[in-house]
């Protein structure tokens, strides 16, 4: 057994080889395929002119065709795949000249909700500041509630003040009445 208790890998088992008829009989097919399809490309242009100059004019659409093949390099496989994906999107390069700068910009989901809040926020205090939002009315309750405490005291603190006074003025007549005797 090898290392580590493991069972062999791959590389033991029979191998295939390909046959030196079967891969004649695979470039002669290749080969005829070729055939068939030239034979069809120039069965199709077959038409009115000289078939060279058709040719020139396939060749300078082709040319075209490549610079566009240029500017969109394909790597790996996609060269020799063509596959149509609906969900990729193609970011094509806008020019100076397309572009909408004074258009109004879409915002962003975090921008909209940060100025909603904002102007709710602003909302609030209108009404808070009117006195119409449940807070603002327990705090008007509250200051009125500590207005009359307040007058109460200071009603009490003048009926003391007078009580005092009334009582020393009281007290000097006596002590005068007093002396006069």
């Amino acid at each position: 057994m090898p290392k580590g208790g493991r069972k062999g890998g791959h590389k033991g088992r029979a191998r295939q080889y390909t046959s030196p008829e079967e891969i004649d009989a695979q470039l002669q097919a290749e080969k005829q395929k070729a055939r068939e399809e030239e034979e069809q490309e120039e069965g199709g242009d077959g038409a009115i002119g000289d078939p060279k100059k058709e040719k020139k004019s396939l060749d300078s659409d082709e040319s075209d065709e490549d610079d566009d093949d240029y500017q969109q390099k394909r790597k790996g496989v996609e060269g020799l795949i063509d596959i149509e994906n609906p969900n990729r999107v193609v970011q094509a390069a806008k020019k100076v000249t397309q572009l909408d700068l004074d258009g109004p910009k879409e915002l962003s989901r975090r921008e909209r909700e940060e100025i909603e809040k904002q102007k709710a926020k602003e909302r609030y205090m209108k009404m808070h500041l009117a006195g119409k939002t449940e807070q603002a009315k327990a705090d008007l309750a509250r200051l009125a509630i500590i207005r009359k405490q307040r007058e109460e005291a200071a009603k009490k603190k003048e009926e003391e003040r007078k009580a005092k006074d009334d009582a020393s003025v009281a007290g000097k007549r006596l002590q005068s009445l007093a002396l006069n005797k």
